[in-house]
């Protein structure tokens, strides 16, 4: 039995809903211009692989379904490009504030959004072809994530579409951070994967993937065309929380070449994109 599979969704729901994801990137308030900015700013300049992988420009002019899409970071940039975008999440509380995004940014006549639990998706969302799938970070807080893409695979792709979705590294520098946290008791590393994984601690449900085990999780209906794994956070948390970024002092002592090698070796992200078979 997969060590999650018995967490009710609604107590993953409870969990977004008191705080949805990149919530406090802002110190600004909460549903204005000023706020959503600073969010946005923040959210790459940490994370600066996401556009990156998700190619923004390359849907316009396409349909594009985002599975957990939080409070509407990624979501905003597909619909900029041009892309007709439907966006699904769990959090009723992520979707008023990615909903008053898309009115502040003047983009709702481009998005779509859907409160849905994505393992039954076709129950909320009319199955159709989409372009691009996209999906990062989210369907590993589900408590059946291979429940999800068996539903993209069945309801929401064609022969030419791609699917693009990030799942946490198991083999990565943060997890082994979160093991010396824990005592490097190995023994409960799924309970403490979920535990460290978000900022706000407790997740009930993370799963967390190695390279060989994504392509389990992708399966049979799907071509996998590039796999790799980027991002380790380098900020002093204490730092981070007051909107300072000063790095650990063994980053900041790092090459930055030998830094990126690390990236792309124990990152936190495993990024896969794929096709339909």
């Amino acid at each position: 039995m997969k060590p999650f599979s018995m967490v009710p969704i609604e107590r993953v729901k409870s969990y977004w809903n008191a705080r949805p994801c990149n919530i406090r990137h802002s110190p600004a308030p909460v549903g204005t211009k000023e706020y959503f900015d600073q969010v946005e700013w923040r959210k790459y300049f940490v994370e600066p692989n996401i556009p990156k992988f998700a190619q923004f420009e390359r849907w316009k002019d396409k349909k594009v379904l985002e599975i957990g899409c939080g409070i509407g970071t990624d979501t905003m940039n597909f619909a900029r490009a041009g892309a007709k975008v439907t966006a699904v999440d769990l959090s009723t509380e992520s979707l008023k504030i990615a909903k008053k995004r898309a009115e502040v940014f003047g983009l709702t006549d481009r998005i779509e959004f859907y409160e849905a639990n994505a393992e039954r998706l076709s129950e909320y969302v009319p199955p159709q072809a989409y372009d691009l799938v996209y999906s990062f970070g989210v369907i590993h807080h589900s408590p059946h994530p291979e429940r999800i893409i068996e539903q993209i695979r069945q309801h929401y792709v064609h022969q030419d579409s791609t699917l693009k979705i990030m799942v946490y590294h198991r083999y990565s520098w943060k997890v082994l951070w979160m093991l010396l946290q824990e005592k490097l008791q190995f023994w409960k590393l799924d309970e403490i994967i979920a535990k460290h994984s978000e900022a706000q601690t407790g997740c009930p449900v993370t799963y967390a993937y190695t390279r060989r085990s994504v392509e389990d999780l992708i399966g049979d209906g799907f071509v996998i065309q590039e796999k790799f794994v980027e991002h380790i956070f380098p900020y002093k948390i204490s730092k981070y929380v007051k909107y300072e970024y000063e790095k650990e002092w063994y980053w900041k002592l790092m090459p930055r070449p030998m830094f990126r090698l690390l990236e792309r070796t124990i990152g936190w992200h495993l990024c896969v994109t794929a096709r339909v078979k």
